[in-house]
């Protein structure tokens, strides 16, 4: 708790944040920099770094991996009032190393006095039809959660009121494959709200996002 108190403390505000450029389908903030942000949040960023914590996560998993130590799209995470991260699968390799397979995402939530009515509930299925397990993002409360094709997740529009933001520190972990033994996929996007061009827009996301690395790189490795 004495950890998560820090943390808190530290978490920078939302207009220190960088709006993610590559979430179309949501309102979030993010900034992946936590070893700068204070004594509490170095050494929280030096606990998963650790040689422990891989243990831990790869007899969990059953799996060796490695979590990424830049926290490419990962870092802290913040949404506002109205903010909301629609349907989604994440992207699978990372955005600089074409042998790393995205495996498990590590997520801390830190929302003290969290109430009810914000909603902000994580919802996972594993097809957009289903239905989903809510889970509420209370303080201090971390989830350890696979990721693949089928584990679809995100929330839905927030009310909330003024000076109060839904936050979280993730990071991911990854498995070292061969070259070209998967297919890149960025995020996949299944929103279900929203008029016919959107969602139309989200099936043709993943080329649209292809197209624009290309010449453009990738946002996901600039929000530091």
């Amino acid at each position: 708790m004495k950890t998560a108190e820090g943390l808190l403390e530290e978490f920078p505000a939302p207009d220190a944040m960088p709006k993610s450029r590559d979430y179309m389908f949501g309102d979030k903030r993010e900034l992946s920099s936590v070893a700068e942000q204070g004594p509490t949040s170095r050494a929280f960023y030096d606990a998963l770094m650790s040689e422990q914590f891989k243990c831990f996560i790869c007899q969990l998993t059953g799996k060796d991996l490695i979590v990424d130590p830049a926290f490419h799209g990962g870092g802290f995470h913040q949404s506002g009032d109205g903010g909301h991260l629609d349907t989604h699968v994440d992207f699978n390799m990372h955005p600089l190393h074409d042998n790393w397979l995205r495996t498990l995402n590590i997520l801390l939530y830190l929302n003290k006095d969290w109430k009810p009515e914000y909603d902000g509930r994580l919802l996972i299925k594993a097809k957009p039809d289903d239905e989903p397990r809510a889970i509420e993002p209370s303080f201090n409360r971390g989830l350890l959660m696979l990721t693949d094709d089928h584990t679809f997740h995100g929330f839905k529009k927030m009310s909330l009121p003024p000076g109060v933001t839904r936050k979280s520190i993730a990071t991911y972990a990854y498995e070292l494959v061969e070259v070209g033994s998967t297919v890149p996929r960025t995020t996949g996007w299944a929103p279900e709200e929203g008029n016919v061009l959107k969602k139309s827009f989200a099936r043709h996301y993943n080329t649209a996002v292809k197209v624009k690395t290309r010449f453009f790189g990738s946002a996901t490795a600039r929000n530091r």
